[in-house]
């Protein structure tokens, strides 16, 4: 995508004030122990990307506040000429993978805009920008609602468009690696048109004696498995529907001006990104847990919990009031 061309590009002197920070891929808005460290480096910072239509500043916010910080009135600008759709991408491409890198619920709230701007977008492909897995793009997908349109074919990391229901592919490819025992994945991907991870996944299940198509029963014959278990309310690697819900929440809260332009509104965004963990990620938190302090830890926890459900109450009572106010007023 755009990552590998951004390095290449002229550098030159803009003046800070005529820059913006809006429409960053970061929910909870910038890091301020971070610009104080940036702020503090004696060797010069690389240039900052700048979106020249929109004066947007791509990668660099931080570098940017640091250097408003030290009193500085220029700074050292890339300028990239892409759509405003590709300037978020390489947004994210930028910060997910360089610096500061973006947390989860950031990534999770690029990838749900990714796929809303490009739905051709294969899951690899969405993922390898995002640093999220293809599994947790392609949940969060299927959960993105009706205002995804649902295409026959997506382009994959390779640029190629290939069929959403690729089974007749996979057939051609069992078929394939059948006939030609020897050849190589790229052969294989050639003569089917799938990718070489699915082709991969194919020439496994031909040596297995099993079908090549997802879902199919193994070529020697049924096989009973037990009925499968209801979908559970939550993903293990996405974090299911809260994670979602969540991402999308603070992507909402993070553009209304009311909270992201006030300090206590910066706060409370950096308190719920801090919470915004996967389930998996939890779980690996928990399994580091010395166990001598595990009691203790669950009794933080608890209380954490605790303050958070309190909270919520009071403010879900809050709604209520208004919700109430404006019905009298309406009937009024």
């Amino acid at each position: 995508m755009w990552n590998a061309q951004a390095d290449s590009l002229p550098v030159t002197r803009a003046p800070i004030e005529s820059l913006s920070t809006e429409d960053s891929p970061r929910i909870s808005g910038e890091n301020e122990e971070h610009v104080r460290h940036l702020a503090q480096c004696v060797s010069p910072l690389p240039p900052i990307i700048v979106h020249r239509a929109t004066r947007r500043v791509i990668d660099g916010v931080h570098r940017l506040r640091a250097a408003r910080l030290n009193g500085q009135t220029h700074i050292d600008v890339q300028y990239f000429d892409g759509t405003a759709k590709d300037a978020f991408l390489l947004a994210v491409e930028r910060n997910a993978h360089h610096g500061l890198p973006l947390t989860r619920a950031d990534r999770n709230a690029a990838a749900l805009r990714i796929i809303r701007s490009h739905p051709d977008w294969s899951d690899r492909m969405i993922a390898s920008a995002t640093g999220l897995s293809p599994k947790t793009v392609g949940s969060i997908r299927r959960r993105s609602g009706d205002a995804i349109p649902q295409l026959n074919a997506r382009i994959g990391r390779d640029g190629r468009s290939r069929p959403v229901d690729n089974s007749e592919r996979r057939r051609l490819a069992g078929e394939y690696a059948r006939t030609h025992p020897q050849a190589t994945l790229r052969e294989i991907a050639r003569e089917s048109g799938l990718s070489l991870a699915t082709a991969r996944d194919v020439r496994e299940r031909v040596q297995k004696g099993a079908s090549p198509t997802l879902g199919a029963r193994p070529s020697g014959g049924p096989v009973h498995r037990p009925a499968a278990p209801a979908p559970a309310a939550r993903n293990p690697d996405q974090g299911g529907v809260t994670a979602f819900a969540l991402a999308e929440t603070l992507l909402l809260l993070k553009r209304d001006p009311s909270i992201r332009l006030t300090e206590h509104g910066r706060f409370l965004l950096r308190l719920l990104d801090t919470h915004a963990l996967a389930n998996r990620r939890w779980e690996e938190l928990v399994d580091r847990i010395p166990p001598h302090c595990a009691a203790k830890v669950a009794a933080a926890a608890r209380e954490c919990a605790a303050s958070w459900r309190d909270a919520a109450q009071q403010l879900e009572e809050r709604a209520r009031a208004v919700d109430g106010r404006g019905a009298v007023n309406t009937i009024a």
